[in-house]
């Protein structure tokens, strides 16, 4: 009897947050164009938010042995999941989720060859360990803020965390190799500048990043031109197996469609939201490169005053602005903006288009996008470099107080305006970024923008970095 051959089953699993559901969707669409079976595991709440807003149904539809699971995140439904609060998403999925998880696995049929777990989700881990199930994580983070997260320990001995009352945030840390000459203290991530040892974040993250190097790979959304240093100190002092950099991930599926001559329609996106695509047509009337484009992410929420600097600092720019501000930041009252200064509302009925949800790659795209004001976000962050646009960075948690750094000190992208948030101070980066400072910076983003569109296309590190990637996957498959 003749053995037959099954492709590959890969079951893939997100940590339940928007940035990190949609880049690995996009992983997940790149495996299916390679013909592999995928199983995409969502929270039920966030799959609900997928099915309401996008096409994710009938767009996955078209791949054979592609299916959605969903399970339990442990939150109530009526849990904000923004902010600060989306920390107790920690503790809920390994009480609650993991066993569920476990369980799952045994049922699943086919069973999976390969688990791609979120990096940050160590109960993949540990249990794809206990199943025998080999795991890759994938980081959605940077190549940069994985190698500082696995450096928590190094700076402990050091000295140099826990962050002492005193402490000068603008001393250099000299205990992350590769980057002594420009990481200080408030370059941390936010997770990393704490005052004790013992804080859970912190110790959650060394965790849960020490793990990554144990498993059989480590996929990340970057490019060797982008953070070819840092990958260098990864493999020469970490002892992952493989790492595989295939980013930038919403530039290589473009890729690996058109190669198919697949493309993705205006309702392809993997939003909790609706996207409103009126500010395209607003844009399309635009000068070439007058428009700065605001977005503070998925997650972060602004204070009302902190809201309003940067509000006056738009309108006193005089320069024209998209703003995307969700609806749990605007200060409204019965759909009317409420004790918003009338100069604030003229200014942006002139200058300004405000929007609760952007298709934030179509923006950034956009000939009349001259600049991004930006949370720094990693998806963000890509996204902007990929499309040569210059970022002002206004980093709020998590990752993104590092990147704002990379984007300012060392690749020389954009001005890094963290710990700061004044009118004036917003004006005159606005002004800095669109007019003053412009020239060097657009040189620089150009010079990017050409490596990242590169490295995706065929002979590209991302793209043959892929190729490996399905390969090694391929070796798993124990029908084979």
């Amino acid at each position: 009897m003749v053995a037959v051959h099954q492709s590959p089953h890969v079951l893939i699993f997100p940590f339940p947050a928007q940035g990190h559901v949609n880049s690995m969707l996009k992983l997940a669409e790149l495996l299916a164009l390679a013909s592999l079976r995928v199983t995409f595991l969502n929270s039920e709440y966030n799959h609900e938010s997928l099915v309401r807003h996008t096409d994710i149904l009938s767009r996955f539809a078209q791949y054979p042995g592609f299916k959605f699971e969903t399970i339990p995140d442990g939150l109530s439904q009526d849990h904000p999941r923004v902010g600060f609060a989306m920390k107790d998403m920690f503790a809920s999925l390994e009480l609650i989720t993991k066993p569920i998880f476990k369980q799952m696995l045994f049922e699943i049929n086919p069973p999976p060859d390969c688990i791609i777990g979120d990096g940050v989700l160590g109960l993949t881990f540990d249990v794809a360990n206990e199943l025998g199930i080999p795991i890759i994580p994938f980081r959605t983070i940077s190549a940069g803020c994985v190698w500082v997260f696995s450096s928590i320990f190094d700076m402990i001995q050091a000295g140099e965390l826990p962050i002492k009352g005193n402490q000068d945030m603008d001393c250099l840390i000299t205990s992350v190799a590769g980057m002594e000459t420009f990481l200080r203290f408030r370059d941390l991530p936010s997770f990393s500048q704490v005052s004790d040892v013992k804080d859970p974040l912190l110790q959650l993250m060394a965790r849960e990043t020490s793990k990554n190097f144990k498993a059989n790979g480590l996929i990340l959304n970057t490019f060797e031109e982008l953070e070819g240093a840092t990958l260098s100190q990864m493999r020469n002092k970490s002892k992952c197996p493989k790492i595989y950099t295939i980013g930038p991930l919403h530039e290589h599926l473009k890729v690996r469609l058109a190669d198919t001559n697949r493309t993705l329609s205006d309702r392809s996106s993997n939003s909790f939201r609706e996207v409103d695509r009126s500010c395209i047509s607003w844009l399309d009337k635009q000068p070439k490169g007058s428009v700065v484009y605001v977005s503070f992410g998925s997650i972060a929420v602004l204070p009302r005053e902190k809201l309003m600097e940067f509000w006056f600092g738009l309108v006193n720019s005089g320069k024209r602005f998209l703003w995307v501000l969700r609806p749990e930041n605007v200060p409204r009252n019965d759909g009317e903006c409420d004790g918003v200064p009338t100069e604030l509302v003229e200014g942006t009925k002139e200058r300004g288009y405000i929007v609760d949800w952007a298709p934030q790659e179509d923006v950034l795209s956009h000939g009349a996008i001259g600049g991004f004001l930006t949370h720094s976000g990693w998806n963000s962050t890509l996204e902007s470099v990929t499309a040569g646009v210059p970022m002002i960075c206004w980093p709020c948690f998590g990752d993104q107080q590092l990147n704002s750094r990379f984007v300012e000190e060392v690749w020389k992208l954009g001005l890094d305006m963290k710990d700061v948030c004044d009118r004036r101070v917003v004006e005159q980066m606005v002004n800095d970024l669109m007019v003053e400072k412009r020239e060097e910076i657009l040189k620089s983003a150009a010079e990017f923008a050409k490596l990242a569109k590169g490295s995706v296309n065929v002979g590209g590190s991302s793209y043959c970095n892929l190729d490996c990637l399905i390969e090694d996957i391929r070796m798993m498959n124990k029908n084979c």
